[in-house]
């Protein structure tokens, strides 16, 4: 236990030097144990600073990728945080960590069943939900912040829509191999958005991503 313990403190130091410098985003870091996370064929590498497989042909993504866009979102405390594409639950529990109420929602039933029970497990309260990501939660909006673990085409309208004014969402969008990070900002006079970074993300499947008759 102490080795990963360590572990974590190397990887937090790494992604410090990397240009994460946003305290409650490293200090998130050093409480959730990434190695929960990842399939036990992976352990070893939990913290290393890379994307890992988990179930389903999906990923857990690369630790800089999480605290950078974690880092973007500026989640404050009491924040109603919706998270897109929950996969093994790790960014849920970085943002529940800095203090988020989160919404998350996934649209592989097995992989919202392994994500359930471990966030459970580990007393992370995140509400969940099986579904169509790109269409967002309406049901609980607006939502000061949303993120999206997935690429887009395009940024979806829907989650616009739900998203306050005076809110942020985070999105990478691009082609299936390509993908720029946009920050967009609800104002009340419509969107202002901002494009930072290039990363590689699975497709966003679902009515406003990419459809699940394109070729992918």
């Amino acid at each position: 236990m102490l080795l990963l313990e360590e572990e974590r403190k190397v990887l937090v130091k790494s992604l410090e030097a990397k240009g994460i410098t946003d305290k409650r985003v490293l200090q998130a870091f050093l409480n959730v144990p990434r190695e929960k996370f990842v399939p036990s064929t992976f352990r070893k590498y939990a913290y290393d600073d890379n994307a890992l497989p988990i179930e389903c042909n999906q990923t857990i993504s690369q630790p800089f990728t999480v605290g950078y866009m974690t880092m973007v979102l500026n989640v404050e405390k009491g924040s109603k945080v919706l998270e897109i594409g929950t996969g093994s639950g790790y960014q849920a529990a970085i943002l529940c960590e800095i203090g988020g109420e989160v919404y998350s929602i996934e649209r592989i039933e097995s992989l919202y069943n392994s994500a359930k029970s471990l966030l459970a497990k580990l007393n992370y309260k995140v509400n969940l939900k099986i579904g169509d990501g790109s269409l967002g939660w309406e049901e609980h909006a607006p939502y000061d912040r949303i993120i999206v673990t997935a690429a887009a085409p395009d940024v979806p309208e829907s989650l616009i829509q739900q998203l306050k004014i005076g809110g942020k969402l985070v999105i990478p969008v691009g082609s299936l191999e390509f993908q720029k990070l946009y920050v967009v900002k609800k104002t009340g006079e419509g969107v202002d958005h901002s494009i930072l970074d290039s990363f590689k993300f699975v497709p966003l499947i679902g009515e406003e991503g990419w459809n699940k008759g394109q070729q992918l």
